[in-house]
């Protein structure tokens, strides 16, 4: 990411959509603390390398789930892609430009919470900027709280950090994903989902790529 500032207007058209999102009884049970000062941001650099080498340990000792459709040489290639991108983003975690971190009170795995979430990252990128959610700092939740003064007596938990920033390289589409037809069943776990997705369908506006159904 570029260190370049986001304006105060992109953050509240991004935050604008996230309080948009579906939530269950409309409760809106969450909070937004966007963080973009150096102190904070050094210290929670600090604090997020740390996690990181305690998350990889988990890794490595299986304590981590693994991914049921990779075997096990496609899921280390993927891994190794996975660390590197990460290496950067923890020797620059004091260039990013907006730390945003996502709260939220009796939130039922999730329901809540993640529609708002994603809805921060589509805003985000309409606006040209990237975002990465993260949930490494877990393993330091209680100090993430004192360190932004979270009423935690009050039932507030982290769920997520959110980095945003724009982009220094090219945008893309996924293209490191099992397709549709592999993930995917129809009316019976293991029956044929009914169609082929062989290449992403999202590559460009100008450029769809095909479906395949059956024949009949």
């Amino acid at each position: 990411m570029k260190p370049d500032t986001i304006s105060v207007e992109s953050q509240c058209r991004i935050l604008d959509a996230a309080i948009r999102a579906p939530n269950g009884g409309n409760t809106q049970r969450w909070h937004f603390l966007a963080v973009d000062d150096a102190g904070l941001k050094s210290k929670f650099a600090e604090l997020y390398a740390s996690c990181r080498e305690r998350e990889y340990a988990d890794i490595a000792a299986g304590r981590l789930g693994a991914a049921p459709h990779e075997d096990a040489a496609r899921r280390a290639e993927s891994l190794a892609r996975i660390k590197k991108s990460g290496d950067y983003f923890t020797d620059h975690f004091n260039d990013i430009p907006l730390l945003l971190f996502v709260f939220a009170v009796d939130d039922h795995g999730g329901a809540n919470i993640y529609p708002a979430i994603w809805s921060c990252l589509l805003a985000a990128r309409a606006e040209g900027i990237g975002g990465v959610p993260t949930t490494v700092l877990r393993y330091e939740a209680d100090r993430v709280c004192e360190l932004l003064g979270v009423p935690r007596e009050d039932g507030w938990r982290m769920i997520s950090m959110l980095a945003f920033g724009y982009p220094l390289g090219r945008w893309g589409v996924a293209a490191n994903r099992r397709p549709v037809h592999e993930v995917s069943s129809r009316n019976h776990w293991g029956r044929s989902f009914g169609a082929r997705v062989p290449e992403p369908l999202w590559p460009s506006d100008e450029h769809r790529c095909a479906i395949e159904l059956p024949s009949h």
